[in-house]
């Protein structure tokens, strides 16, 4: 008897975010605030009251939008922290429309991320139009990408 089914392959399924203590949380890592990965810039924690226990508050940036934002947990329950993941890429061109053509070590290419608007986008024109050859640092959290960070190589 011969069985002719078809089974669909995909992705790993690798989770977007890990859980960890509250009370673990240390200054500059990140945590995840109203569905954001931000990195926490500040985290105050309240004494245990009479009646509860501790809570921490903890305050983030965004580490896509740069916007603000701030939760109150207690300090013994989980949250919920970005996988957070940065990898080098070279830089090849920059496209009329704005948009950035890397290339990794292994020769994969992408081409779907925008120059940031700041000083890391100025500096990476300046850097290719002197002929240099860029390094350019992407984020990735969420699903979503950024480049944060260049310098010549």
């Amino acid at each position: 008897m011969e069985h002719d089914e078809e089974v669909e392959v995909t992705a790993s399924g690798a989770s977007l975010t890990v859980p960890s203590q509250v009370g673990s949380l240390k200054k500059n890592g990140y945590v995840l605030i109203k569905d954001h990965p931000c990195r926490i810039v500040d985290m105050s924690v309240a004494k245990v009251g009479k009646h509860g226990s501790a809570k921490a508050k903890i305050t983030g940036i965004d580490v896509f939008t740069a916007n603000k934002y701030e939760e109150i947990h207690p300090t013994s329950h989980n949250i919920d922290v970005p996988v957070i993941t940065r990898e080098d890429w070279t830089l090849v061109d920059i496209s009329r429309d704005g948009y950035a053509s890397l290339m990794n070590d292994a020769g994969d290419t992408k081409e779907d991320l925008k120059v940031p608007d700041d000083e890391i986008g100025q500096k990476m024109k300046a850097l290719l139009d002197g002929g240099a050859t860029v390094s350019t640092t992407v984020l990735r959290a969420m699903g979503h990408e950024k480049i944060v960070d260049c310098k010549e190589i």
